[in-house]
């Protein structure tokens, strides 16, 4: 009797270790939010209120637009830094960026090519969001819905140098 109790335990072990981490952790690259609390990340603390030199001189309320003890890290980072917190809300190109604009516009340019690539994002990723849907073994949703717009960089470098342009020496191909 001891023997087939001791034979049930070392098979249930083993498919439990069977079952256990791979070494790498799948479920980060996941991307998807799979618990019902708040997103850490999303949550800032507001800045400390001060009181104003003149209240004549703040700013009419506007609904929706950002309140004055709302963080900014970019521009703060970039005041941290010695930087122009101003430079940010620049809309236009530099100047200085004129040259690489002209050349990549030489063909002509799209208008609406945000919301092109959004709704063809949407509709890849309405595709392949009914495919896992049991979630059978470690998937990685993010990969396997674009694993077919990655880029084969060797196959790419192949061809480049098969053209006669020079190219940087890249990693070994992995198996």
């Amino acid at each position: 009797m001891i023997l087939p109790r001791c034979t049930v335990m070392i098979v249930t072990l083993g498919l439990l270790t069977a079952c256990g981490n791979r070494g790498e952790d799948v479920t980060l690259t996941r991307l998807t939010n799979t618990g019902d609390g708040p997103d850490e990340f999303s949550i800032l603390p507001s800045k400390p209120l001060q009181t104003p030199e003149s209240y004549s001189e703040l700013p009419a309320p506007t609904p929706g637009a950002r309140n004055l003890t709302d963080q900014d890290p970019k521009a703060d980072g970039v005041a941290a830094l010695g930087g122009n917190p101003a430079a940010l809300a620049v809309t236009t190109p530099a100047a200085s960026d004129a040259g690489l604009l002209r050349y990549a516009s030489r063909n002509g340019t799209q208008p609406a090519i945000r919301e092109t690539l959004a709704a063809e994002d949407a509709d890849i990723r309405r595709s392949y969001g009914r495919v896992n849907v049991l979630r059978f073994g470690p998937r990685d949703n993010y990969a396997d819905a674009y694993k077919d717009q990655w880029l084969d960089s060797h196959a790419e470098e192949e061809r480049l140098r098969r053209s006669g342009i020079d190219t940087p020496s890249a990693p070994p191909k992995e198996d």
